[in-house]
């Protein structure tokens, strides 16, 4: 599984060109009216210089993969030139206060985002050390599946894993199986990958931990965590019209079967119920408590951290009575597998999470409040919110996301506030969930399988297949719409 983790960490580089079609959008579309400063600066020099940094920060941002330069640096640097040009000019007006609590309101939302993804992350990759991922994965191999059946299992099952462990995970999981068994054949390949990136961002869409973006609307506590379930029959139609469509086209034979033993290492069921008590506790805090999500994730991390420490002090008589046991059976392989067993380490899990993104979201939304306090997202809200009627507003956002990137979308969104109904917040957040499947790069699941898969799942090869994926967003839209019409109402 480890592999996975490197694939996506070296081809996200590939779609931060992307982004530059991002900028015009992120200047208009700011987060401002929940937090717009006392002071306009959208016509000053100040405002136009903010604009400029942040514009040369994301060109340097999409220059990664020439200048070899990470994310995370130039969005940093660009978030503490914007917030301080904002100190300097209140300070000058005797309003440091004004801005500085600004600051610590923007901050705040980050860190409960961050703290959380950063206990989730942790989790999945304490499972895949135990390997659990590689023994779901060897399963699969060893079952000997036709391809149309793999097709299916592959797809469905990235539709319900994603909304436990996240979309761009479980998508990587699938086209690392797909790659495996149909090694070679680069059509089915493509075929399966698209399947399993609709499926991955539709099984997001309906879970607050299916998606960053999900994730950001429960935590901002405009809709309840059993409110996103309202979305389960549109996400499902979402995948499925297209995988019938498309499963046409497979053909029934079957691959050749391939042998692969993996054997879960100590603890890796007791990880996976401490992860699922962990989400219980986070909705517990949130829905009987009142308090943030967050502490239910951290005193989470506290289950792994105990259970970590158990792991380690069991160690030795552990593999005392494993090598006992191996010796009278006679299995060499097994004994000389526990020669390379090492103590679980906690720490080294939550230093393998991905500390760029995480710091270079830190980077964009920092940049995105500043603008944002600077009073640029008025402009975009009462154009998009004020002269559009609200679903389809919710609808052009959600297609935007193929091309711009979902998370500062949604952020903006948040941040304007719209006077919407329970029924067009589910919607901007399925929209925004699946509009990214319409295009291989319009999701972090489908840059990292177009990587995982290079050469056989492409940006043309899902382009080809993009009006399927079109009818079953316009169908999850429409079903919404029609199951949960009462949600509509003001």
């Amino acid at each position: 599984m480890s592999q996975l983790y490197t694939a996506s960490g070296q081809l996200r580089s590939s779609r931060r060109w992307l982004f530059l079609l991002a900028i015009p959008l992120l200047l208009v579309s700011l987060p401002g009216q929940a937090m717009t400063g006392e002071l306009d600066l959208t016509d000053t020099r100040v405002g136009v210089m903010a604009i400029a940094v942040f514009v040369l920060a994301y060109l340097l941002v999409i220059a990664e993969e020439k200048i070899h330069m990470r994310k995370s640096k130039p969005v940093l640097v660009a978030a503490g030139i914007i917030w301080a040009l904002i100190g300097w000019v209140y300070v000058s007006n005797g309003m440091s206060e004004t801005s500085e609590q600004a600051f610590r309101t923007t901050l705040l939302e980050f860190t409960e985002l961050m703290l959380f993804l950063l206990v989730a992350m942790t989790y999945i990759n304490a499972m895949e050390e135990r390997r659990v991922f590689d023994k779901l994965r060897s399963w699969m191999l060893l079952k000997g599946f036709s391809y149309r059946s793999l097709f299916w299992l592959t797809g469905g099952l990235a539709f319900v894993l994603s909304p436990v462990a996240d979309n761009l995970t479980t998508a990587l999981l699938m086209c690392a199986v797909i790659t495996k068994v149909a090694e070679g054949d680069k059509r089915f390949i493509n075929l399966a990958c698209i399947n399993i990136v609709v499926a991955a961002n539709a099984g997001g869409a309906f879970s607050p931990f299916g998606d960053i973006t999900t994730l950001m609307v429960w935590q901002a506590g405009i809709l309840e965590f059993h409110t996103f379930f309202a979305l389960f029959v549109p996400a499902l139609a979402n995948f499925l019209i297209p995988a019938a469509i498309m499963s046409l086209f497979i053909k029934s034979d079957k691959p050749s079967s391939i042998h692969e033993d993996v054997w879960l290492k100590r603890g890796a069921r007791r990880i996976v119920l401490l992860f699922l008590l962990t989400i219980a506790t986070a909705v517990i805090c949130h829905m009987l408590l009142g308090l943030p999500p967050v502490l239910g994730m951290m005193t989470g991390l506290g289950y792994l951290q105990f259970f970590g420490y158990f792991l380690r002090q069991s160690l030795p008589r552990s593999l005392e009575r494993k090598r006992e046991r191996y010796s009278r059976r006679g299995d060499q392989k097994k004994l000389a597998q526990l020669g390379s067993v090492v103590p679980f380490d906690i720490f080294s899990r939550v230093a393998r999470s991905e500390w760029d993104t995480l710091l270079f979201f830190y980077g964009v939304v920092m940049c995105v409040g500043g603008l944002g306090f600077m009073g640029y997202l008025g402009l975009l809200s009462e154009a998009l919110y004020g002269g559009w009627d609200a679903t389809w507003a919710n609808v052009t956002l959600g297609a935007l996301s193929a091309l711009v990137d979902n998370i500062p979308v949604m952020f903006a969104v948040l941040t304007m506030e719209p006077d919407m109904s329970q029924g067009h917040w589910l919607l901007i957040t399925l929209t925004a969930g699946v509009g990214g499947s319409l295009l291989s790069i319009g999701s972090a699941a489908g840059v990292a399988v177009m990587g995982q898969a290079r050469g056989a799942y492409t940006f043309m090869g899902h382009l080809r297949w993009m009006p399927v994926i079109f009818l079953g967003y316009v169908a999850s839209i429409l079903l919404h719409m029609w199951i949960n019409a009462g949600s509509f109402a003001a």
